[in-house]
């Protein structure tokens, strides 16, 4: 995993939420945008601020164990 801020070519990302999200509270929801070898989360509800990037093994290995829990 790769901590990093927002500078760079976050514009350029394509974020979405998960359909799951609840749409009667939008602000408790992460975004995710995906680049070929790299998976982008942010808060979005700080669109500017901190994101995570993950490798795509390390993303579905996250998905996997959430899906369980």
């Amino acid at each position: 995993m790769i901590s990093e801020t927002s500078a760079g070519d976050a514009t350029r990302l394509e974020w979405f939420k998960s359909s799951y999200s609840d749409s009667s509270n939008s602000n408790e929801c992460v975004e995710v945008a995906t680049t070929p070898g790299a998976v982008h989360v942010r808060d979005s509800k700080n669109v500017k601020g901190p994101r995570l990037t993950f490798g795509p093994s390390a993303w579905a290995g996250f998905v996997s164990h959430a899906a369980e829990h």
